[in-house]
């Protein structure tokens, strides 16, 4: 069982930079591929960046790429989500998820099997 615990949304205006983090317990999260998804209101959950267990493959959703960086402390247990240059379109529950997942399965929500209980970024105009 792993249990996942996101922190570090908040407001912040367009243009500006959030890092999330995803504490996760347990001691095995070294196996585990790791991912972001987020959901805006009145919109399905979407992919946005996900890190294999190796470190060495980080997807991105087009929407994201070159904004925002993942990274894992395995250390630590923790994986990150960096966002720079925060757009509107950003705002959303931002949830951290967990698995043994395929990299071909990376970008799917079905594939992971943990979920931590969201953080919510806004991004002001």
């Amino acid at each position: 069982q792993v249990q996942l615990v996101e922190s570090g949304g908040g407001l912040v205006q367009a243009g500006g930079s959030l890092k999330l983090s995803c504490a996760a317990s347990g001691r095995t999260f070294s196996s585990y591929a790791m991912g972001w998804f987020r959901q805006a209101p009145g919109k399905e959950r979407e992919f946005v960046a996900a890190i294999a267990w190796t470190g060495g493959s980080t997807p991105y959703a087009d929407s994201v790429k070159g904004r925002f960086t993942i990274s894992r402390d395995n250390a630590k247990s923790t994986v990150y989500l960096q966002m720079n240059s925060l757009r509107p379109e950003d705002t959303a529950v931002y949830y951290c998820a967990a698995g043994r997942v395929t990299l071909s399965a990376l970008v799917l929500d079905q594939a992971y099997d943990y979920w931590g209980q969201g953080t919510q970024v806004t991004v002001s105009s």
